[in-house]
């Protein structure tokens, strides 16, 4: 046993490990994608399959085709993904599992990389399945561990809910990982077609077995070592998750010593009996979780005390240790003559950008140039940045894929213009697909544009399948994304590599010309692995006798049309910055009095 200072994440994957997790599978999603890279680094040594799936859809049903064959599986994905993989996790409540299956939600309130901020314990309880939601790294493991043998007690998948300050925070953690029975076991599967075969005549018995089985559920919340509860005052507050922490921190001062605390670990089913006891004790309870007033609206329902929640505490965005200790103040109506708990720095703002040599700005770049005001629906990746000036080519965003099929609804309600759909490569198989197929079944007029760097670049570089290797590295086939838009009846399909904007402008425009779905695929990788691979080309400079800087009219077009990061403007005058510069040349191109020129003295490149 030794102690480690691990993310939430970490703790999470390692105490899965630790249980005997057979199957791991994921789709790459902030702020849950540390987990299956922590196991795929240990996979081997453990004999676990681990797995970046197609999406969360597929990840969640190849974790439950595990469980049925009796061994211990886990699927992670952040909170939106659960939306994908509604449809199989509704239906395995109601034919439960075998082995231990674990789902891991991890919400992001405040929403630092998602378009939402979804609170998932309502899924659990809209699914009656166990949610567990730890505070901690430390809790991380210990709950992921508690999630199996819950999940085999009952026979039900059981979500661990986190959130972005409990997946990337760091702690302590106890890690045991030393005399492991590594997983030689082979699933087995015992047909049961009454309970896995779901038709309707059996569907309808495994409800109420479902139902039924929730009373247990209860039961268990009840008694679980879990939840925790000391009585004082006649004044309480209840709590869950990372609030924990805050309100924790909060009541270490001298004048709030004397607060009831009921800390809940099982957020579904909630513990009835332990609620009630907390409640009959209180006169006054302030509720403090992050998002939905979940457990306020469940505890107004008994109607035993006062209970407040969310007319002190905020329903969106996370909270911290400040907000937690404004709220128990005006809860107490005291004042804190103390200054707030933590560190305030006057930091410059960033806005993310493009990275620099990101071939997505020189493919946004042409496409402005040959279409100037079209509709252009984005999709759900480093891309999504294209919405910033100058670039200004993202009018869209919905979720994993809508970009083609919201294209194919403008074209068919009518639009003037033609659409344009700007999918990612990973997006693209991830539920582009079925859009792109629906778009040429329904006759729809629209230009796809699918940009393929490589990999999956938002959250990390992780492969997919048109990669070409898997999560623990090992070689396998690769799909071809032409072959893909072939199959599904495209016959307009052409690839550019964005740097060379001529070509480029010259296919965007034939392809917006084009009657019917036509199909550009823009290659070119990443430029965070174009540098692993050493393909960052001779940087350029500016040469500042022909940069004609405020002079020009047509000038600051280096800036104006590209806002590369490695591009600055210093005394008037445009400025590259040798480190960032990965050689592309796109800004060279465009310079109209071309003051951009390689460095002769790095012709070798770097």
């Amino acid at each position: 046993m030794k102690k480690e200072f691990l993310l939430g994440n970490q703790a999470i994957a390692l105490g899965a490990i630790e249980a005997g997790v057979k199957v791991a599978t994921a789709y790459p999603g902030t702020p849950s994608t540390e987990i299956i890279e922590t196991i795929a680094k240990l996979a081997k040594k453990f004999n676990i399959h681990v797995e970046w799936s197609v999406n969360e859809k597929v990840a969640l049903e190849v974790a439950i085709g595990a469980s049925y064959s009796g061994v211990r599986a886990i699927a992670a994905m952040k909170h939106v993904g659960v939306n994908v993989a509604l449809d199989p996790l509704m239906t395995s409540a109601y034919t439960g599992v075998v082995g231990g299956l674990v789902l891991v939600s991890a919400d992001d309130p405040s929403m630092h990389s998602s378009q939402n901020e979804q609170d998932n314990r309502l899924i659990a309880r809209f699914a009656k399945i166990f949610c567990l939601e730890p505070r901690d790294a430390r809790t991380c493991k210990e709950y992921v561990k508690e999630a199996f043998e819950i999940s085999e007690k009952f026979q039900i998948p059981v979500m661990l809910r986190t959130t972005t300050r409990v997946s990337h925070a760091k702690g302590d953690v106890e890690i045991n990982l030393e005399n492991l029975e590594i997983g030689k076991q082979r699933g087995e599967f015992i047909k049961n077609p009454s309970r896995f075969v779901v038709i309707p005549a059996n569907a309808r018995k495994l409800h109420k077995k479902l139902n039924e089985k929730l009373k247990a559920m209860e039961e268990y919340s009840n008694e679980s070592g879990l939840n925790s509860m000391s009585l004082k005052s006649e004044v309480g507050i209840i709590t869950s998750g990372v609030a924990i922490s805050y309100v924790r921190e909060v009541l270490q001062e001298k004048e709030l010593e004397d607060i009831s605390l009921l800390e809940i670990g099982v957020t579904h089913p909630l513990p009835r009996k332990l609620i009630r006891k907390f409640l009959e004790h209180c006169e006054r309870v302030l509720v403090v979780e992050e998002l939905e007033p979940y457990i306020e609206d469940y505890a107004k329902t008994f109607n035993l005390c006062e209970v407040h929640g969310k007319d002190f505490i905020p329903r969106e965005y996370e909270l911290n240790v400040n907000i937690v200790k404004k709220a128990i103040y005006d809860f107490l109506g005291l004042k804190s003559e103390e200054k707030s708990i933590g560190i305030s720095l006057d930091l410059p703002i960033r806005p993310p950008v493009l990275c620099a040599g990101c071939p997505h700005r020189a493919l946004f770049y042409a496409l402005k140039k040959v279409t100037k005001e079209k509709i252009y629906c984005g999709d759900i990746g480093c891309y999504t940045l294209g919405i910033n000036p100058p670039l200004k080519t993202i009018d869209t965003c919905l979720c994993m894929g809508a970009s083609i099929t919201k294209a194919c609804g403008m074209f068919h309600a009518g639009v003037k213009e033609k659409p344009i759909a700007l999918i990612g490569d990973s997006t693209f198989l991830h539920t582009g697909i079925p859009g792109l197929l629906n778009a040429v079944y329904n006759n729809a007029n629209i230009t796809v544009i699918i940009l393929d760097n490589k990999t999956t670049a938002m959250t990390g570089h992780q492969p997919h399948p048109g990669v070409g290797f898997t999560a623990t590295l090992e070689e396998t086939s690769r799909v071809e994304i032409e072959e893909i838009c072939k199959a599904c009846g495209v016959k307009f399909i052409k690839k550019v590599k964005p740097f060379e904007l001529e070509e480029t402008t010259k296919v965007l425009k034939e392809a917006i010309e084009y009657e019917g779905v036509a199909v550009v695929i823009a290659e070119e990788p990443c430029a965070l692995i174009a540098r692993k691979l050493g393909l960052w080309k001779t940087p350029y400079y500016v040469d500042k006798e022909k940069c004609k800087g405020w002079l020009c009219q047509a000038c600051r077009a280096c800036i104006a049309l590209l806002s590369c990061p490695a591009i600055t403007w210093s005394e008037g005058k445009a400025e590259i910055i040798e480190e960032l510069c990965t050689g592309c040349g796109v800004c060279a191109e465009l310079c109209p009095n071309e003051a951009i020129k390689v460095k002769e003295d790095d012709k070798q490149g770097r």
